[in-house]
């Protein structure tokens, strides 16, 4: 099992490189908007291969053009390095 990262990993990691992101209930957040429905999909789509890739998936709501993604380690009860890495891949989806 993944270690989890302590609060201040977490503040130094949304602070240089997941500035879009906050951590909501323990878990990652990023809610990303597109032109519409399709598209959302299409990223949605995009995300859900990455993920799979990693065998480690988001929590995804959509919501006709806004999709928010949730991201935590659910068996490590928190977060680790893999949401940090799973959520910049969500970012680079994303544009």
């Amino acid at each position: 099992m993944a270690d989890l990262l302590t609060d201040d990993q977490i503040e130094v990691a949304l602070r240089d490189h997941l500035p879009s992101w906050k951590v909501v209930d323990g878990e990652l957040v990023r809610i990303v908007t597109r032109d519409n429905f399709l598209d959302g999909i299409r990223l949605v789509a995009t995300v859900a291969q990455l993920a799979e890739s990693m065998n480690h998936h988001p929590d995804i709501d959509i919501r006709y053009t806004t999709i928010t993604f949730r991201v935590s380690s659910h068996e490590a009860g928190g977060l680790t390095e893999d949401d940090l890495v799973l959520a910049r891949h969500i970012d680079t989806a994303a544009g």
